[in-house]
């Protein structure tokens, strides 16, 4: 059986899948269904044409991977058969644990459970029935292979990861100002002493790239109406928890309801194996399955907030610079009590508030962008440019949200 085939990739054209190995991980049932799984959950609400899945993402970021290969190859790395089936195997399942509907639901329905856990736990399991063949790839994955570089390119502050979701994401919102000139900065990768760097005249291009992530961030990701939507997301699942809990009918499929009905911890997830089989099975069809359920739910909260997202009637959002007072937030508590006949307990559940954060570029990491100079030296790129954006788009910037009704307005 032939199983060299090409994708053909919106946003790259053609994708080849070079060995056999990763042609058998793209067609296993884990990595399957990503297709199920879109890549910006909610945004679609706000951008019609963001309906790309983690499927699209994981095989753009093997493809950016190659080439980032084959850069450092045709510049003296050396660079084994081994080693390179082994890295496009890591970045291909680097988010084969991601849950639905985006980061969503990653703290509602476990008890701080990261997705990079899950498809680390995913990759073992696969590794099993692999026969051993992804055990460089899980070195790679979790950093701990004696050549670091390859970390640095599954994850790191410039990795093949963050190169092809700000790709692919610009691409299907249509938010031209976000494409990171993932070209050029691959084409600009060196690799000194066993950590990537960029070369010196890569500086401008990194500057570029944190712009457009910082745009992407505050246009597309923390967009003011996909918080609401997915905040509106997290509540209803989180609504639907508890009621689950204190034995209320909840209806939802078995996996949905196997997470519905107990509390989940990283280490249960190590102690039970069947959990993750649970897990795996789990996808956006559960959800808006279950939501459309819960629309006709005897419960208030719950019915509300899911008729809501079907129809995208979504809560008002208000952002501003500092907390919101006291004051003002028990204000609009009460106005929904009296809007919707509810107890202060469920009012309170109809509101909701929170912080929004973002910085382009962490220069305290253990992980900087790092750049090699014309004189050998290793420097972070904020010391290298001689502009200060980059120095600007390291600071942190917070903004504060709070979410209700529209129908108290």
């Amino acid at each position: 059986m032939n199983k060299k085939k090409i994708f053909n990739d919106p946003v790259y054209g053609f994708v080849t899948i070079p060995t056999e190995l990763l042609f058998d991980l793209i067609e296993h049932r884990y990595f399957q269904r990503l297709r199920r799984i879109q890549q910006l959950g909610l945004t679609g609400f706000v951008y019609p044409g963001a309906l790309h899945t983690r499927f699209h993402h994981a095989l753009g970021a093997m493809h950016l991977m190659s080439l980032a290969l084959r850069t450092l190859k045709d510049k003296g790395v050396k660079i084994s058969a081994a080693e390179g089936e082994a890295a496009l195997a890591a970045i291909l399942l680097h988010d084969v644990g991601h849950g639905p509907l985006s980061h969503a639901l990653e703290t509602a329905i476990f008890q701080d459970v990261p997705h990079e856990q899950l498809s680390l736990f995913l990759m073992q399991r696969l590794n099993v029935e692999f026969e051993g063949r992804l055990t460089l790839a899980i070195e790679m994955f979790r950093g701990t292979y004696k050549r670091p570089f390859f970390h640095q390119l599954v994850s790191s502050q410039l990795d093949m990861d963050r190169l092809d979701y700000l790709n692919r994401d610009s691409f299907y919102t249509g938010v031209e100002e976000g494409r990171p000139g993932a070209d050029r900065l691959i084409k600009m990768l060196r690799v000194h002493e066993e950590r990537l760097v960029l070369e010196e005249k890569a500086v401008y291009s990194v500057e570029n790239f944190l712009v457009s992530r910082r745009l992407m961030y505050w246009q597309v990701y923390l967009h003011k109406t996909v918080t609401s939507a997915e905040q509106m997301v997290i509540r209803v699942v989180q609504r639907a928890r508890d009621l689950a809990r204190q034995g209320v009918d909840v209806p939802a499929n078995s996996c949905l309801g196997y997470f519905l009905g107990r509390a989940v911890s990283l280490d249960d997830f190590e102690r039970d194996d069947k959990i993750l089989s649970h897990f795996v099975e789990l996808d956006d069809h559960d959800f808006w399955s279950a939501i459309k359920n819960w629309a006709g739910h005897p419960d208030k909260v719950l019915s509300y907030l899911a008729k809501s997202i079907l129809h995208r009637n979504l809560l008002k959002i208000v952002l501003a610079p500092e907390p919101f007072d006291e004051e003002f937030r028990l204000g609009i508590q009460e106005l929904i009590e009296e809007k919707f006949s509810l107890p202060p307990a469920e009012a309170a559940l109809l509101m909701i508030s929170g912080r929004l954060s973002n910085s382009a570029y962490n220069a305290e990491s253990q992980e900087p962008i790092e750049i090699l100079t014309k004189k050998g030296d290793v420097v972070n790129v904020m010391e290298a440019s001689d502009l200060p954006n980059i120095r600007a788009l390291s600071q942190r910037v917070e903004k504060f949200y709070i979410c209700y009704p529209k129908e108290i307005v």
